[in-house]
C-alpha cells in the first residue's frame, strides 16, 4: 500500500508540474503550433507516466483498480494495460517518434515503446489547463495476420451465436405440438367424468318347452285325441280315460301325416 501511495504521489507531482506550466502554455501556443519547450516537456511527462505504470507490479495495478485510487482517466489507462499485458509482455524500452498535439479539449501526448511481444503506442490526454490527466490508453501494434485472425474469430463467434439462437428457436417451435397435446390431456383430466349409461337388461332365452303351444284349452282337440286313444285301446273305456295335458313332441311322425 505504501508503494502505491509513493507511485501516485509521483503522478500527483507530475500533475502539479503540469498545472504550474498552465500559464506558459497559453503564451506558448500560437495558432496550431506549440512552444518547443512545452512540447518537449509534455513528451517527457508522457514517457515518465508510461515507465511508471509499466514498472508497477500486478498486485499494485489490481489494487488501484479495486480501490478506485486514481482519476477516471488514469483508471481507464490502468485497466487497458491490465487487459493487454498478455499481448504486450514486459516493457523493454522507449522508442523515438513520440508526438504532442493540441486537441479541442486540451493536449494529447503520444509515446511509442517496445515491449517483449510487440510495439505499443501510449497516448495521454491532458486538459487545457494542464491540471488533469483526462485519458490514458495503450494501442498495441498488431501484424496483418494477427488482425485478420482476430477479425475471423470475431466473425465466427458472431455467426456461431446467430446459428445457435436460430437452432434454439427452431427447437422451441417444434415443441409447440407437444405442448398442445399436453394441454389437451390436462383438460381431459380436469373435465368431469361422464354419467354412466343405464344398464340394458339382457334378454333371457326362452326354452323350447316354454315356446310350445298351450293347447289345453282347445276342447275340441282334446275330445278328438281322447276318442282316438280310446278307440286304439280296447281295454280302456272312454269314460275311464282322462287327458290331463297335451304336449307336442318335436320331430313326431304325426307332423308329416
Amino acid at each position: 500500500m505504501k508503494q502505491i501511495k509513493k507511485q501516485f504521489v509521483w503522478i500527483l507531482c507530475v500533475a502539479l508540474c503540469l498545472f504550474s506550466l498552465a500559464g506558459c502554455s497559453k503564451t506558448g501556443v500560437s495558432g496550431s503550433s506549440l512552444d518547443p519547450s512545452l512540447s518537449a516537456y509534455l513528451a517527457q511527462t508522457g514517457e515518465g507516466l508510461l515507465q511508471e505504470v509499466t514498472s508497477m507490479s500486478q498486485s499494485d495495478l489490481n489494487a488501484i483498480v479495486d480501490q478506485q485510487a486514481a482519476t477516471p482517466g488514469v483508471l481507464a489507462g490502468v485497466e487497458s494495460y491490465l487487459s493487454l499485458q498478455g499481448d504486450l509482455g514486459a516493457f523493454v524500452s522507449l522508442l523515438q517518434g513520440g508526438s504532442v498535439s493540441e486537441t479541442d479539449d486540451g493536449f494529447e501526448v503520444s509515446v511509442w515503446a517496445q515491449f517483449e511481444n510487440r510495439r505499443c503506442e501510449f497516448v495521454v490526454g491532458l486538459d487545457e489547463e494542464l491540471s488533469e490527466i483526462t485519458s490514458m490508453t495503450f494501442n498495441p501494434e498488431y501484424t496483418l495476420g494477427e488482425t485478420m485472425t482476430k477479425a475471423a474469430l470475431n466473425t465466427l463467434m458472431g455467426m456461431g451465436t446467430v446459428f445457435i439462437v436460430l437452432i434454439f428457436i427452431s427447437l422451441l417451435i417444434s415443441c409447440f405440438k407437444y405442448i398442445s397435446v399436453f394441454e389437451k390431456k390436462m383438460k381431459e383430466k380436469s373435465a368431469p367424468a361422464p354419467a354412466a349409461a343405464p344398464a340394458v337388461p339382457v334378454p333371457v332365452p326362452v326354452s323350447a318347452a316354454e315356446e310350445e303351444e298351450d293347447v289345453t284349452d282347445d276342447l275340441e282337440l282334446v275330445a278328438v285325441i281322447t276318442a282316438a286313444i280310446a278307440a286304439a285301446s280296447e281295454n280302456v273305456s272312454a269314460d275311464g280315460l282322462v287327458v290331463r295335458s297335451i304336449r307336442r313332441v318335436p320331430g313326431s311322425k304325426w307332423k308329416n301325416a
